[in-house]
């Protein structure tokens, strides 16, 4: 008995083919990446399970000899394909994006220059701990992959050094480019002072001033990790495909920065306790000069 099953068995492995194989893993990886968009995309899973829903009726009305509700709901599935391109044309966009940049054939991803970005994720950690004590209104994108061309055009180009003191300059509000966004590509200040396009999302919170919005709009249309600082409430946020992190303490503000920025990395928060660091300092000579 178990002779014959693995004959039968040993028969099916000696049919596979290596063109099998890479039909199997291109299939599992699509698979993957759709169960990843559906996961950080909540409207996706609602539509994820609608659809679901409509098979599972589409299969038990096959079953039960439901003939026009079949028919109902197999044109229902046809006008929902064109329905869901419509619904997610901002992520099409991002994914043949990436096709056309061919970032998507690279499947473990761009190697960095880890030292000189470490340090940009440090320098902006230390300028928003700052200017979030000091209520400076901030917007800062970090790109990634895709090319945000487009808003650097906008703004004044830089090509230097991510420093905390360059961050607090160009955001003090006396500052002539205080008002737009910087942009950091790869580990250097691209460009201030550009304008990104405003989220399009009916669903974000009244609260939320243009900053945010204009945050939120940019990691709609990109990949890039989008931070903002509020000149209200001095809060530190964090915008990554169209999701908002709000409220973030500094130690998760870094260890956020540096798992989207950095994924390989092994999780450490050493800039926090640096700043901590530095505050004592600081109120220990305060207490000598008294």
């Amino acid at each position: 008995m178990l002779e014959g099953i693995f004959e039968v068995a040993w028969n099916y492995i000696q049919m596979i083919k290596i063109t099998d194989i890479l039909d199997i893993a291109l299939i599992a990886f699509l698979i993957y990446k759709v169960i990843i968009f559906t996961v950080r995309t909540n409207s996706a899973r609602s539509i994820i399970k609608g659809i679901l829903l409509i098979i599972v009726v589409m299969w038990m009305s096959s079953l039960l000899n439901l003939n026009v509700i079949n028919f109902l709901l197999g044109k229902t599935m046809e006008l929902g394909i064109l329905a869901i391109i419509i619904l997610f044309q901002p992520e099409l966009r991002r994914i043949l994006e990436r096709v056309g940049s061919g970032k998507m054939l690279n499947v473990f991803g761009r190697q960095l220059k880890e030292s000189r970005l470490e340090t940009a994720i440090e320098q902006t950690v230390l300028a928003c701990a700052d200017m979030s004590k000091s209520r400076i209104g901030a917007l800062i994108v970090f790109e990634r992959e895709i090319k945000v061309d487009d808003p650097i055009k906008t703004g004044t180009i830089i090509n230097a050094d991510t420093t905390a003191e360059l961050l607090k300059n160009i955001f003090y509000p006396k500052a002539p480019l205080h008002d737009g966004a910087v942009i950091i590509r790869n580990d250097q200040i691209a460009a201030a002072g550009c304008m990104l396009p405003l989220s399009t999302n009916p669903n974000l919170s009244r609260d939320l001033g243009m900053r945010h919005r204009a945050g939120i709009g940019m990691s709609e249309v990109s990949d890039a990790v989008v931070v903002i600082v509020s000149e209200e409430t001095g809060s530190i946020a964090v915008a990554v495909d169209g999701m908002l992190k709000r409220h973030l303490a500094l130690d998760t503000f870094e260890r956020l920065l540096r798992n989207e920025l950095m994924p390989d990395e092994e999780p450490k928060v050493k800039t926090v306790d640096r700043f901590k660091n530095t505050l004592k300092v600081k109120r220990n000579a305060a207490g000598k000069n008294k």
